[in-house]
C-alpha cells in the first residue's frame, strides 16, 4: 500500500466530511447524506482491510498508524456531522453503517494501548472516535456486540485516558463512559421494558467482571479530590451516572476512601459525603445532574479543607 496515495486521500476525505459551519446540509426527503456516508465506508472498509493485513515496518507509525487515526478521524466527523440518518441503514438491511464501525473498531484493537497513549494525534483521534461510538451509536452492532475481553480493554482505555494529562482526551473519556454508565441505568438497573440485545450484553460483560465500574467510579474520585482537574464539570458527570447504577457500589468506595483518610479526619470526611448527595433524586434527569455537579463542587473544597 502506498501511503503516499493513501495519506493525501484519507485526509482530503477527513477535510470533505467535516460539516463545518453546517455547510453540509441536504433537504429532509435528500438521499444525498446517505449516499456521502456510503461513498466514506467504501473508503474505510477498503482502506481498514488492507491495512490489518500489512506487516509492522521499521517505522510503524508512518506505514500503520497514521493512516488509521486519519481513517477514525473521517469516520468520527461523519458520524456527528447531522447530515445523515443512520437509521436508515439498519430499516433497509444496509450494510454501510455496520461495516464501517467494524471494521474500524479492528484498526483500533490492532493498536497496543501503550502505543495509543505514545502517539498524540492517534490518541486524540482514537479518544474521538471512542465518544463518538458511545455517545451515539452505543447500540448499533459495535462495541457491546464484542467479547467481554475485548469490550473490557476498550473500556479500561477509556480510564486511562481520564488519567492522562491531556484535559481534552479526559472529557472525552468522561463523555463517553457517562453515555455507558447512564445506558446501563436507563436500560438495566432502571429500565421497565425487556432490555434490548445490546442491553443483555452490557449486562453480560459488567456480570462476568463485576468490578469494572466500580474501579472507574474510584478513579474518578480520586481525579476530584486529590488532582487539579480543569474538567471537573465533566468527570462529574460519568460519577452520578455510576453512583445511580449501585448504591452499594457507591457505599463501598465511600468506606474504602475515608479508610484510606487520617482517623481524626474521617468523621468530618464522611459529613462530606452525607452533603454529596443532599436534593439528588434517583435519576439522570438535568436538573439533578447540575445540582449533583454544584454538590461535588463544595464536596471538593470541603474535603481538601485541613
Amino acid at each position: 500500500m502506498n501511503q503516499r496515495v493513501t495519506t493525501p486521500l484519507l485526509k482530503f476525505m477527513s477535510e470533505f466530511v467535516l460539516n463545518k459551519a453546517q455547510r453540509l446540509t441536504f433537504d429532509s426527503s435528500s438521499p444525498n447524506g446517505i449516499l456521502l456516508f456510503r461513498e466514506i465506508s467504501k473508503l474505510i472498509v477498503a482502506y481498514g482491510s488492507r491495512i490489518l493485513l500489512l506487516p509492522n515496518g521499521t517505522n510503524i507509525y508512518r506505514s500503520k498508524y497514521k493512516g488509521i487515526w486519519i481513517s477514525l478521524t473521517v469516520l468520527s466527523r461523519a458520524l456527528c456531522g447531522n447530515y445523515v440518518n443512520f437509521g436508515v441503514f439498519e430499516l433497509y438491511g444496509d450494510r454501510a453503517l455496520a461495516d464501517a464501525l467494524d471494521i474500524s473498531l479492528k484498526m483500533t484493537l490492532s493498536i497496543p494501548l501503550s502505543d495509543i497513549l505514545t502517539f498524540k494525534k492517534l490518541s486524540k483521534a482514537y479518544y474521538g472516535y471512542m465518544e463518538v461510538l458511545f455517545n451515539n451509536h452505543i447500540t448499533i452492532n459495535s462495541v457491546l456486540n464484542l467479547d467481554t475481553s475485548t469490550f473490557v480493554h476498550i473500556v479500561t482505555s477509556l480510564e486511562s485516558g481520564l488519567k492522562g494529562l491531556d484535559t481534552g482526551i479526559s472529557t472525552q473519556c468522561a463523555s463517553a463512559i457517562d453515555s455507558l454508565a447512564a445506558f446501563y441505568f436507563n436500560n438495566i438497573t432502571a429500565g421497565d421494558n425487556p432490555p434490548s440485545p445490546a442491553a443483555l450484553n452490557l449486562a453480560r460483560h459488567i456480570g462476568e467482571l463485576p468490578s469494572l465500574f466500580p474501579q472507574i467510579l474510584k478513579s474518578l474520585f480520586e481525579i476530584i479530590i486529590f488532582e487539579d482537574a480543569g474538567n471537573q464539570w465533566s468527570l462529574s458527570r460519568p460519577i452520578l451516572s455510576l453512583i445511580m447504577i449501585s448504591e452499594q457500589m457507591f457505599s463501598d468506595l465511600r468506606a474504602q476512601i475515608l479508610a484510606s483518610q487520617p482517623i481524626d479526619q474521617q468523621q468530618r470526611l464522611s459529613q462530606c459525603f452525607d452533603k454529596l448527595m443532599t436534593d439528588v433524586t434517583r435519576s439522570l434527569e438535568p436538573k439533578n445532574r447540575d445540582r449533583f455537579t454544584q454538590n461535588l463542587t463544595t464536596f471538593r473544597h470541603d474535603f481538601r479543607a485541613k
